[in-house]
């Protein structure tokens, strides 16, 4: 007998909880002025949005969004016709309904069974008032710049209203803390930079001042997001700040960056997934970027995360290829002294670029063929012949093995600067520069450090003008 009450009773609990653990969220959204038509639910991951499910309202209005399986938490949107949308919040209670009229959504819209998002709606509807309110100001004070009084008032009026702003997102914050509105509100947020008295008799005092304001800007800049929170990967907040952060905030040299991308990767690594996300972002930002010395932050990274065994999400195959790709780069950073190429020359002598006692030299990677080569290499030639008794010389690399077209185009075109010849690749120049492509130039100092590469030949004269102008 109590067998069978136990068997019955599993039965029964299984029954509830299978009934329970059936429908896992559960959004059922009425549209009125809107029927038989389909709408969709969305979400936002970095800065792209992706289709999550969809539904085909009733003549009524209403459709269901409904799973077994729970929705990870963030900004969500429901789209409907016309590609109009409204966000909503997910988090745990995921059982919600939410109404609003089509004609007008935004100012119609409720929820019932979510104070989460009753408040997020308030919420925006109050901070919208609140831009425009500012925006009117600043009309305002655009329109009476040439008036100093009511350009003073409105200064006023301008800072306490900012203040007023800063104040509301701390009543959001303090009221709903541990959600997921407080998290958004709260990165929000602007840093809080004091003013920094620095001591009389300091030299350049303005500039002192900047460096740190700077400095204690950037120290701070995620100070009011938490990179462990797996959530921001649903929102656009973290591919925002990290893309403000890194082409905004820091200053754009390697080493700057290389030193900010250790402190937010070691930051968000107790996360994997955020961890994953930031290394991701910030791999392909630095790969795709067009800034001269980027790829040293791009081998930083690689060497970190892709090339240390942290990025399990990758195969081997691109780790393969990855290596291969760095090791192109490795040799050539912008900084780095240049490897030496000692070779043959169109004199009959053997030539070193090490021995070049010039302030500058640039490298040339050529060949006489080469369709961006024949309009770059007389540009160069223009060039040098002016500057050459100021301290400039050019070694310039063939990269063909026929010596007879080499020497021929030599002539023709009196290259008179250093014509280096390598035909089978002895020194290894193609692999120390990275040489797949011509014309490639590299610009080096007196000692032989890459201070450019890859310029235009017609960039070569600004670089070095600048170089010498605020580097010398």
């Amino acid at each position: 007998m109590k067998k069978s009450i136990f068997g019955l009773l599993f039965v029964i609990l299984s029954a509830q909880l299978f009934s329970q653990a059936g429908i896992v969220y559960k959004i059922s959204v009425t549209v009125s002025g809107l029927r038989d038509s389909t709408i969709y639910l969305a979400y936002h991951f970095g800065d792209k949005q992706y289709l999550r499910d969809s539904v085909i309202l009733d003549a009524k209005g209403t459709g269901i969004f409904s799973d077994a399986e729970s929705l990870p938490h963030g900004i969500y949107m429901i789209v409907l016709p016309g590609r109009t949308y409204f966000e909503i919040l997910i988090s745990d209670d995921q059982q919600f309904a939410v109404t609003c009229s089509y004609k007008d959504f935004y100012n119609t819209l409720e929820f019932k069974g979510s104070e989460e998002n009753s408040y997020f709606i308030r919420y925006q509807r109050k901070w919208v008032a609140m831009q425009q309110e500012s925006a009117s100001i600043a009309r305002r004070m655009q329109a009476n710049k040439q008036n100093s009084d009511s350009l003073k008032l409105l200064t006023g009026m301008q800072k306490l209203q900012e203040q007023s702003k800063i104040n509301y997102l701390h009543k959001v914050i303090d009221e709903n803390q541990g959600n997921l509105l407080s998290m958004l509100v709260k990165s929000m947020l602007p840093v809080n930079v004091p003013e920094f008295d620095v001591p009389a008799g300091t030299h350049n005092p303005d500039s002192v001042k900047w460096i740190r304001k700077y400095n204690y800007n950037k120290d701070h800049f995620f100070d009011n997001l938490d990179l462990t929170d797996e959530r921001l990967l649903r929102t656009p907040i973290l591919h925002a700040r990290l893309n403000a952060f890194f082409t905004n905030v820091v200053m754009q040299s390697p080493d700057s960056i290389n030193a900010q991308v250790e402190k937010i990767l070691k930051k968000c690594e107790p996360n994997q997934k955020v961890f994953q996300y930031v290394s991701m972002y910030l791999f392909n930002h630095y790969r795709e970027s067009e800034i001269m010395g980027h790829d040293a932050v791009l081998v930083k990274i690689a060497d970190d995360v892709y090339l240390s065994g942290k990025a399990d999400w990758v195969t081997q195959d691109f780790k393969d290829k990855l290596k291969k790709d760095v090791e192109l780069l490795r040799f050539n950073l912008i900084g780095m002294k240049a490897q030496d190429l000692v070779m043959d020359s169109y004199r009959g002598i053997f030539v070193s670029l090490h021995d070049i006692e010039k302030d500058f030299t640039i490298l040339y990677f050529w060949e006489p063929n080469c369709g961006h080569c024949k309009e770059a290499t007389p540009r160069l030639k223009e060039y040098y012949n002016k500057e050459k008794e100021y301290s400039v010389e050019v070694f310039a690399v063939c990269t063909i093995s026929d010596r007879t077209e080499w020497a021929k185009y030599i002539e023709e075109n009196k290259l008179t600067w250093i014509n280096g010849w390598d035909p089978d690749r002895a020194t290894h120049y193609d692999y120390y520069y990275n040489i797949q492509s011509t014309p490639i130039v590299y610009i080096l100092d007196r000692n032989k450090k890459i201070i450019a590469k890859k310029l235009a030949v017609e960039d070569i004269a600004g670089f070095i003008d600048n170089y010498r102008k605020f580097f010398k």
